[in-house]
């Protein structure tokens, strides 16, 4: 049965207090305060409640639990965050780079984007026209204000609209696209068949978005399953050992399209350094199996 909220706001400097009397042991208060100030116990609640005792609903912390503890783990997940945002960037910008290079040449025409016959779901495709349209409505670019002041098109090409629109939104046109065999050129781009294609962009949607918002992402389960990948074109991974819920599948993900879209990256050397400097972190509670070092994918 639903109730009224009714808590009241909580100042950082009575949070310590409560904090404490649940077990936590915060040695330096004041800058225990600085950082519930700056950061805010809401967000810093999420690397807390591993340190609490089963069950969660009794809020007492384990034993030897301190407040520097949920610190590292959050200090953790943002660089981690970071790490990955960086790596999806490059991804990212090589897809719709591939997207406006193979579509463009296959359909002979640089403003398929915008052409209803191309697709197979006319209300998808006109959804997604009236977002284009929106983005162009509100965008500053100079590129587009350029466009306009020259040419009549209702449109700009394909490779202007894919600088401004959202990735979610260019993938779900990739995936309302009629002709498979052209679909299939993109896919191999990237050594992957049109299922994992499709499945993988929208995966990496979601994890561009949690480091993009700063939301808490090393050890959430993550709905979202990824498709499988078969008869893979390089190194993969035992996926029956692999949780596909969590960050781990996502960050092989990203390991495996660094492969085409930056063949000579240092993204493992960046993952062993950011692990090695928080050996505290509970790297199953990210999906990592055991020995996970020794896939093919990692060597």
């Amino acid at each position: 049965m639903k109730t009224i909220y009714s808590k009241p706001c909580t100042l950082p400097q009575d949070l310590i207090l409560l904090l404490k009397s649940r077990g936590l042991s915060i040695p330096n208060e004041q800058r225990a305060i600085c950082y519930l100030t700056n950061i805010g116990y809401f967000r810093l609640s999420a690397y807390l409640y591993p340190l609490l005792e089963e069950p969660k609903t009794s809020h007492r912390y384990k034993g030897g639990a301190t407040f520097d503890m949920a610190l590292d783990m959050y200090r953790f997940d943002r660089k981690l965050r970071v790490l990955l945002f960086n790596e999806l960037e490059k991804i990212e910008v090589a897809i719709r780079s591939a997207m406006n290079n193979w579509i463009s040449d296959a359909l002979n025409d640089v403003f398929w984007m915008t052409n209803a016959s191309y697709f197979n779901n006319p209300v998808i495709f006109e959804k997604r026209l009236s977002i284009i349209q929106s983005e162009l409505e509100r965008t500053n670019e100079e590129f587009i204000t350029h466009f306009y002041a020259k040419y009549n098109n209702p449109f700009p090409p394909v490779w202007m609209l894919a600088e401004i629109i959202p990735f979610g939104i260019l993938c779900s046109i990739f995936n309302n696209l009629k002709y498979k065999s052209i679909q299939k050129k993109v896919a191999t781009c990237f050594g992957l068949p049109i299922p994992a294609f499709s499945s993988w962009m929208v995966s990496l949607v979601g994890l561009r978005n949690l480091c993009g918002h700063h939301n808490r992402t090393w050890n959430k389960e993550i709905p979202l399953v990824p498709a499988p990948l078969k008869n893979p074109a390089f190194p993969w991974i035992d996926t029956s050992s692999t949780d596909p819920k969590r960050v781990y599948f996502r960050i092989c993900i990203i390991k495996y399209l660094l492969f085409t879209v930056s063949p000579n990256n240092s993204f493992t050397q960046k993952l062993k350094s950011l692990l090695a400097e928080y050996p505290s972190i509970d790297v199953r509670a990210m999906g990592f199996p055991v020995n996970w070092q020794n896939a093919p994918l990692w060597q």
